[in-house]
């Protein structure tokens, strides 16, 4: 009877602990499925947000997309005014630089040849000007023409740069160009292609030259063709007083 009586209350005692055991567990399941249910419809809440965010984000970017694509064609059409622009200021300062070298305001340097006039050494007969046997400056302008037609890009008489506003007059026993006083042998010279000085023999104002004058009254005559000739520029100053643009041609070529 004792027996049955322990065996009765240790079965109690393991049916009460389960219980207790079981009751446990369900609480913990119900307390963890009440918490999951907010956290669930926190997520899905934050989830409609998150994805509203990425459209607007989207959206931006591809408006800055727009904007950069119209930045870089202003960006490409400036670009292209700024080469325009460019090529105009390129070519300005070719006909300035154009400009310098024909009114000698640009020393120059290149192939070339000097001619050198000196008086005639011959005895002056009786009765004869002894002016004619003198280098003038009628002889000195004659050289320097033939050597402009020639193809003479410039010109310098005893270092002084002609231009074309330069004047060549006798000057008693000297002659002056660009308010310098040139005393004899005075040396042309000339920078210009490489068959310069052929051109310049064999054109007939030269001929004329050296009949008149060298074979006439002894004049003397030399000339040296060198690969380095320097060109001095015009030192002088530049007073335009009168001018008057050019006439066009009738074809309206400038």
């Amino acid at each position: 009877m004792t027996r049955a009586r322990r065996a009765s209350g240790s079965i109690a005692s393991w049916q009460i602990t389960l219980g207790i055991a079981l009751l446990a567990l369900g609480f913990l399941i119900a307390t963890q499925l009440r918490s999951e249910a907010p956290r669930v419809r926190y997520s899905s809440n934050e989830r409609v947000a998150l994805v509203e965010t990425a459209r607007d984000l989207q959206s931006g970017q591809d408006a800055l997309k727009q904007r950069l694509l119209a930045l870089r064609a202003q960006i490409q059409t400036i670009e292209s005014q700024g080469q325009g622009s460019a090529a105009l200021v390129q070519d300005l300062d070719e006909r300035l630089r154009k400009a310098r070298i024909a009114a000698g305001l640009t020393g120059l340097q290149g192939p070339g040849l000097i001619l050198q006039l000196a008086d005639s050494s011959n005895k002056v007969p009786p009765g004869d000007n002894p002016t004619d046997y003198l280098v003038s400056s009628r002889d000195i302008r004659t050289v320097v023409e033939e050597l402009w037609l020639a193809g003479a890009e410039a010109v310098s008489v005893n270092g002084e740069r002609v231009t074309s506003g330069s004047a060549i007059i006798d000057i008693g026993g000297s002659v002056l160009l660009n308010a310098a006083y040139l005393s004899p042998p005075y040396q042309i010279a000339a920078i210009g292609p490489t068959d310069l000085f052929d051109h310049v023999n064999g054109s007939a104002g030269f001929r004329d030259f050296v009949r008149s004058r060298v074979e006439a009254f002894g004049l003397q005559v030399s000339f040296a063709e060198l690969k380095d000739v320097t060109i001095p520029a015009y030192a002088g100053t530049i007073n335009l007083r009168y001018a008057r643009p050019a006439s066009p041609s009738p074809s309206g070529a400038p």
